[in-house]
């Protein structure tokens, strides 16, 4: 299947979800292994459910991609921003990495800070939030390399397996965020000679100088 970047990276690229992923998505969550870490592992996602919620997505303008290892090009999860406030520039985020092959190899710490650079540097979020089970901990440590920081917990509140978990809730905001790939492609494109990338935004999209200069 051929898949359109839209962020990329070295290992992964972003790209727009699509429905005939359906099947794929499926798969995985209902894999329990998959979806332990998720908030739909009591839920039975079928074909048809799956197809509807990639379609509405699609439909609504949600800001949810597919990660695509650049190799194999092939699709490995997804990631996306949900709950957008506007006003306030505020976003919950959320990923997932359905194919095992690709766990522990740094593909969602990539994916993750590809959305950060998205959401900070194209829709001028200013904060960004996430949840994660505690028992998760490889999930937390990558979200950690990524700037998110602890904010509070929600105790004992995940049941599963007899035991109980706190829910981890963490967040970024965009002052924190270092580095990206949307600033750099700003830089390269700049007038030579040009080092401030607003301004260099501004000769791109008139394509001549200020009047009076």
């Amino acid at each position: 299947m051929k898949y359109y970047p839209k962020l990329k990276g070295e290992r992964c690229c972003l790209a727009p979800i699509d429905t005939a992923d359906a099947a794929l998505y499926a798969g995985w969550l209902n894999d329990l292994e998959v979806a332990v870490h998720l908030t739909m592992a009591a839920q039975q996602i079928t074909l048809e459910w799956e197809k509807e919620f990639l379609a509405s997505a699609e439909k609504e303008g949600q800001y949810l991609f597919g990660i695509v290892d650049r190799k194999e090009e092939a699709l490995i999860g997804n990631c996306g921003l949900f709950d957008l406030d506007w006003v306030n520039r505020t976003a919950d985020f959320g990923i997932f990495i359905g194919d095992k092959r690709h766990w522990g190899a740094g593909y969602g710490e990539e994916a993750t800070r590809l959305l950060l650079d998205y959401a900070f540097h194209i829709l001028n979020l200013h904060n960004i939030r996430l949840c994660v089970y505690d028992y998760n901990s490889r999930a937390v440590r990558c979200y950690e390399k990524c700037g998110f920081k602890f904010i509070g917990k929600r105790r004992e509140a995940k049941h599963i397996a007899g035991k109980v978990f706190d829910i981890i809730y963490m967040d970024v905001l965009a002052s924190e965020f270092t580095g990206g790939y949307i600033p750099k492609l700003l830089l390269r494109s700049a007038p030579e000679g040009l080092t401030n990338p607003a301004r260099a935004c501004t000769l791109g999209v008139n394509n001549q100088r200020p009047e009076g200069e």
